[in-house]
């Protein structure tokens, strides 16, 4: 056989190779773990990626206490786009990977009122206060991150007893700002990007150091079935593609 002849077979045989690795690639179907306030955003981030990669994404959304019981239950994933506070649970952190978790996106808290509804002051925390004490509802998530954030600061204002009366409890983050339109609660707490929908008008951001951002990282599953493709996903996620699709979700990536 010809020197030429076996370079065109070596030729072949590599591109078959790496249509086989590829196919294999597109094969693979992940498990993703991911916090209730990023739905819409990873359903649209998820749309991109199976369209870039051949990959397929099944996603469990969830509240930070169910996700943290899910990991725990021993129910298989392969990677996770969720609250940092997942990860202050010690058994839960055990079943990822040692590899360094890398964060994806963030967002900070925020008040809404029905649209067309006079805006409360919240400009100062004293302000915030004399709000959400006016206020006969509020309706947010306490089982959640969030909602656990927006609980200490009713205890730094002390006003915890008061806000229990009234609080309207939602099933999920997307639950609180139609509570709100519908004029079932008079004011929402929680984090804005989930609070920016048509019939609820944004009164602003937590006043000075009552805001914080919560942060959602990435991670891969230490029992992983398709790690490979796990970590594509959150080099995916890092890409520009991806952070345009953060940054129009009303969060900011990283």
């Amino acid at each position: 056989m010809s020197t030429s002849l076996l370079k065109s077979v070596a030729i072949l045989l590599s591109g078959a190779l790496v249509m086989t690795s590829a196919a294999s690639l597109q094969a693979a179907e992940l498990n993703v773990i991911a916090g209730g306030s990023m739905t819409n955003s990873m359903n649209a981030l998820a749309a991109t990626f199976e369209k870039a990669t051949g990959h397929k994404l099944s996603i469990h959304f969830d509240s930070t206490p169910n996700i943290i019981a899910r990991i725990n239950s021993g129910t298989p994933f392969d990677v996770v786009v969720v609250p940092v506070d997942v990860f202050k649970d010690a058994a839960a952190k055990a079943r990822f990977a040692p590899s360094p978790t890398v964060d994806i996106a963030r967002v900070g808290y925020g008040v809404i009122v029905r649209a067309g509804a006079p805006k409360p002051d919240i400009s100062t925390p004293d302000a915030f206060k004399k709000a959400l004490l006016a206020a006969p509802s509020i309706a947010f998530l306490p089982a959640s991150a969030a909602g656990a954030y927006i609980t200490k600061v009713f205890e730094r204002l002390g006003i915890s007893e008061e806000m229990k009366a009234k609080t309207k409890a939602q099933a999920g983050p997307g639950q609180i700002a139609p509570a709100v339109a519908k004029g079932e609660a008079e004011l929402g707490v929680f984090l804005t990007h989930v609070l920016a929908v048509p019939g609820v008008e944004l009164v602003g951001p937590f006043p000075g150091d009552l805001q914080q951002e919560l942060v959602f990282t990435s991670a891969v599953a230490a029992e992983a079935r398709e790690a490979d493709a796990a970590r594509a996903l959150i080099d995916y996620l890092r890409t520009q593609e991806a952070t345009a699709i953060i940054k129009a979700a009303g969060m900011t990536p990283g």
